[in-house]
This record gives C-alpha cells, structure tokens and sequence, in this order.
C-alpha cells in the first residue's frame, strides 16, 4: 500500500482496535484487542469505521452456530469514511461516505476493508450511525416484502418480534404496500413501539396462533414472518390459511427442529428458510436495488429507523447480551 496521502498517514498515525473472538462461546469470548493495520487489495476500500451493526447473525458466528474460522472479527455491516481505495476501484474516492451489510467480516472495528463491490454511497445529509442501522435489516425487510413473499393490498401479515430491528422495518413495509399487520411483542413497551411503526393488532406470543385465527375470522394470515424460530414455528404454521407460506428468517430462540413434510399436507403449506447474501442479493444491480430503495425510503422519512441503543465499541459483550437475552428493541451500533 503506497498511498500517501494526508487522510491515509493520519490513520496510519492512529490505533486500530477490533473485537476478536477466538473460539465459540458466550459473550465473553468477545475481546476488545490491538490489531495491525489492515492492507487494502485491489477492488477494496479502507473505511474509518464510524458505527457497527450488531445482528442475530453476529451472535450465531460468535456461538459457533453458524461455523466461522476463528480467530475472527465479527460484524458484517456498518458505515464510516473511505481512508483509501485499492486499485481497479472506480466510482468513490477517499472521504466518501460508504455503508455496508456485504458477507465479508470485520466490522467491530475501527478501521475496515470493504469490498467496492458491496459498498453503497450514503445519501447526503444522512448520518451514519442511520446508514449503518438501516442496510442489513432494511435489504432483509425488502427481500422479504418484495420478494419471498410478495405483500399485496389487503393481505394480513403476521410479523413476529414486530418491535425488533427487522420487525419495525417490516411492519412499516408491509403497510407501504397496503397490508395489514398482526405483530408479536413481548412487552408494553414494545407494543407501543410497533402500534407507533403502523403494527394494526400487536399480540403477545401466548396463544398467538388463536388470536390471529379469531383476527382473520378463522382464515388464517397467507404469509408469517418468522426470525423468532424454535419456540413460535409451531403456531406459525398453525397461523396460515391454506396454500399459506411460512418464512423462516432466523432463529432468534434457537434453531428450528426438522419439520416433517407431512405437517403440510393438509391444508398445502409452505415452508422457506431464505437468507439475504447470497440469495438475495445475487449481484451488484440487486443490491443497489434493494439498498437505494431502502436508503431512499429512510432519508425521506417514508421509513423510520429506531436505534435502541449505542454501546461502545469495547462494550460489543453487553450489546451481545442485550440482544440475545431481547433486552432491547430497533437496532443496537457499535461506535468506534
């Protein structure tokens, strides 16, 4: 790396720290640590880091769930400000402004390499603590909304964890396209939440499955969006109405046991376990489809991004533990 510029020996001049797991665990393999300064290859980009997603994702790698070479840095989403671009890069220069929710790790830190190619530029005026909390979970609403499931006028939706990160994001696309939403919470608190996110019934999980029954006069909803997992796909699937289509999207209680096929039969049921890289964004033209939409939709207020908490980014054990223990609701960063 040759580039001598003021913006890249400032960095040089400063400290990188990153979030390290070296083997699966619970929140405390998590290690805030002193790293050697990143190398930026050709078709790359160096970002000073300015706030860090933190996802189920993050927490399932952590867990060894979802298997991840260690040692690591986790996080696969954030925003911050291009320090240097690698050659072949074309279209952003140093000082831009850049978010990302690309499959490549390493965003609990304060300097990151970012593909170009999985870089969006974030529009004008946006701060980027917004842009960091809006692309992972807003692309996720997107593809489930407009893609798995395509949301028509008048379609009852049931959206579980509707006060979660990706539930208030789905909840407001769902009413974009003119559906009505039956969301699950856990709390008053979180009630309010979703009913202010446009949520038209919000239900506790007890009985969810005979509340939506007695809310669609018996029918069932076409569509469930599930993240919750384990311990509401049962009612899910007792939820839908015929030919209904239950969609897996995580498994915020645990992973989901096997499914026999035969619970399907009856009444024609579908089951999908999707998963937004590489599924849904297949290619450069589907990623900035989805993340201009959603960017879009969130600098003109059309869609609204509730933070619910910023931790440090030595504090990435307590944003784990809140997340998972559902302490919190919208979407936890990281700021370097």
């Amino acid at each position: 790396m040759t580039d001598t510029s003021d913006g890249w020996s400032r960095v040089r001049e400063e400290l990188m720290f990153s979030i390290v797991v070296d083997r699966p665990g619970d929140p405390g393999v998590m290690n805030y640590r002193e790293l050697p300064d990143p190398i930026v290859g050709a078709g790359e980009l160096l970002v000073e880091v300015a706030a860090s997603g933190v996802n189920f994702i993050d927490v399932y790698q952590r867990k060894g769930t979802y298997d991840v070479p260690v040692p690591f840095v986790p996080g696969r989403e954030g925003a911050g400000t291009v320090r240097a671009c690698g050659t072949g890069v074309n279209g952003v220069s140093s000082g831009d402004t850049v978010a990302w929710a690309s499959g490549v790790l390493g965003s609990y830190s304060t300097l990151a390499v970012i593909p170009a190619d999985r870089a969006v530029c974030v529009p004008q005026g946006m701060a980027m603590d917004t842009a960091a909390a809006s692309l992972l979970q807003g692309m996720t609403a997107h593809y489930l909304t407009h893609s798995t499931y395509v949301v028509r006028p008048g379609d009852s939706v049931l959206v579980h964890a509707a006060a979660g990160g990706t539930g208030l994001l789905l909840v407001q696309m769902v009413k974009m396209r003119g559906g009505r939403v039956i969301g699950t919470v856990s709390t008053p608190e979180k009630e309010r939440l979703a009913r202010e996110a446009g949520a038209d019934e919000v239900i506790p999980y007890e009985g969810f499955d005979r509340t939506v029954r007695e809310l669609t006069n018996g029918d069932g909803v076409p569509v469930v969006y599930d993240g919750v997992g384990r311990a509401t796909v049962d009612g899910s699937l007792r939820s839908l109405r015929t030919r209904g289509l239950l969609v897996l999207y995580g498994a915020a209680s645990g992973p989901v046991p096997p499914v026999d096929p035969m619970r399907l039969r009856a009444k024609g049921l579908f089951i999908t376990r999707p998963t937004l890289i590489p599924a849904y964004l297949h290619d450069r033209e589907e990623l900035l489809w989805r993340a201009t939409s959603v960017l879009g939709w969130v600098s003109s207020n059309e869609i609204r991004v509730c933070i619910g908490g910023r931790y440090p980014l030595a504090d990435a054990c307590r944003a784990h533990q809140d997340l998972e223990g559902r302490a919190s609701s919208g979407k936890l960063l990281l700021i370097p």
